[in-house]
């Protein structure tokens, strides 16, 4: 064996290695307990890229591999090339399965590798319009589920019958086995006008059905807003992506110009997105002060956010939380709870106190790795312990499976409109 390993080009593996302490680019992400992905050309926003740090020449150090690991991995695939009864995989796919396997040895499910295909799809969700069916879909960490959290009017998925909290099990026929949600997208997505089969088991009715979806070009909006009674605003926050911060803006300009002199924002089964998204909402909000600040694993400050905007809103504010408010919904509810300008109603957030980065590699590949904790104004550690509202409201149990609740059931909803009446 001469000491190489035997699949084609996997040798090149120490390069990503070495390049992981020289990169170039930064992208910020406070994903949740969730991974998040709006299903039209697929995935979830990550950011503004430079140039991939693999092969750049900017890479120091040396593998994290002794040569015993690797003579091992030589050893075990000469026994494979040699004794599989099945056919092997190509030298391609295995070796982005032994990439993926770095990432998953740090058993963090937050930090991840993503192939070309995976990455490119995550930068094109970005772009605002996608292809695909039309939902946004989240994954448990734990359990893998995979879960509809949205269905976006006018796309396929609507048409074709799909629900909030329906529960995707399979797809053209293949059934799902604890796939990353970045795999399964891959699966769904395709070019408008062609169809995919999904399998969807509905909690609601305990029926499982295949629903023949279109694929359709769909404008993503992560914001959606309305005035309720009283003149009280509101604003429902799905995630916190490249366009949300200026959807938010507009909607609270919009809101303002109706007169608004109370505002609800809705943060429930938001399970992240960008750091500067929700630092920059909140700073549409606050007239000054530290909004979040990140630790690195020695302790040093690695970033601390200001507001600096000469906008603030002096009108009284609710945010609606729950189990699924994660990472940067975590950032917004945190910050405006420590400055006291906003009453938190609902239940104890997940608690997803960190931060990962996404490091684009030469080649198209991209990894996903936890880089640093978060703390609130306040110097809260909240990872795995969560936000406790101001104000505890549980919906009513026999709607807990319900994929739409009526707004007249919305104990949480009600709740914040009498907060924000009684304080006129």
């Amino acid at each position: 064996m001469n000491g190489k390993f035997q699949l084609k080009g996997i040798g090149s593996m120490r390069k990503y290695i070495k390049a992981g302490l020289g990169l170039s680019m930064i992208s910020l992400l406070c994903t949740g307990c969730f991974s998040n992905y709006n299903l039209w050309q697929n995935g979830q926003s990550t950011g503004n890229t430079q140039s991939g740090a693999w092969g750049s020449g900017s890479g120091t150090g040396t593998s994290i591999y002794s040569d015993e690991v690797e003579d091992k991995i030589d050893c075990i695939n000469e026994i494979i090339d040699e004794n599989f009864y099945f056919e092997a995989s190509d030298d391609e796919e295995r070796e982005e399965y032994i990439y993926k396997g770095i990432m998953e040895s740090l058993d963090d499910p937050y930090s991840v590798y993503y192939t070309a295909e995976e990455y490119a799809d995550m930068m094109e969700s970005s772009s605002g319009s996608y292809q695909g069916i039309g939902v946004s879909i989240q994954q448990d960490v734990e359990t893998k589920t995979l879960t509809v959290i949205r269905v976006f009017q006018g796309s396929g998925a609507e048409d074709a019958g799909m629900l909030p909290k329906d529960i995707i099990t399979g797809v053209d026929g293949r059934e799902l086995n604890g796939e990353d949600v970045s795999e399964v997208v891959t699966w769904i997505k395709g070019e408008p006008g062609t169809t995919v089969d999904v399998t969807v088991y509905r909690p609601s009715t305990e029926e499982e059905l295949t629903l023949t979806i279109e694929r359709r070009t769909i404008e993503n909006s992560s914001i959606s807003y309305s005035m309720k009674e009283n003149q009280i605003g509101y604003i429902e926050v799905t995630e916190f992506c490249e366009v949300t911060s200026e959807q938010f803006r507009i909607a609270i300009d919009d809101l303002q110009a109706q007169g608004m002199n109370g505002l609800i924002v809705d943060l429930r089964n938001n399970p992240g997105g960008y750091v500067n998204v929700a630092t920059d909402m909140c700073n549409r909000i606050l007239d000054g002060g530290t909004i979040v600040y990140t630790e690195d694993k020695d302790g040093n400050t690695l970033e601390i956010y200001e507001a600096d905007s000469e906008d603030s809103l002096d009108i009284p504010i609710v945010v609606l939380v729950n189990g699924n408010s994660a990472s940067a919904s975590e950032i917004f509810a945190g910050c405006l709870k420590d400055y006291g300008r906003a009453t938190l109603v609902g239940t104890t957030t997940f608690g997803k106190g960190i931060v990962q980065q996404v490091i684009p590699l030469s080649d198209g590949s991209a990894i996903k790795l936890t880089i640093a904790k978060y703390f609130t104004p306040n110097g809260n550690d909240i990872h795995k312990i969560g936000i406790e509202p101001d104000v505890v409201v549980e919906l009513p149990e026999e709607l807990r499976y319900e994929p739409v609740i009526p707004e007249e059931q919305d104990t949480q909803l009600q709740k914040a409109i009498e907060i924000l009446t009684t304080n006129e």
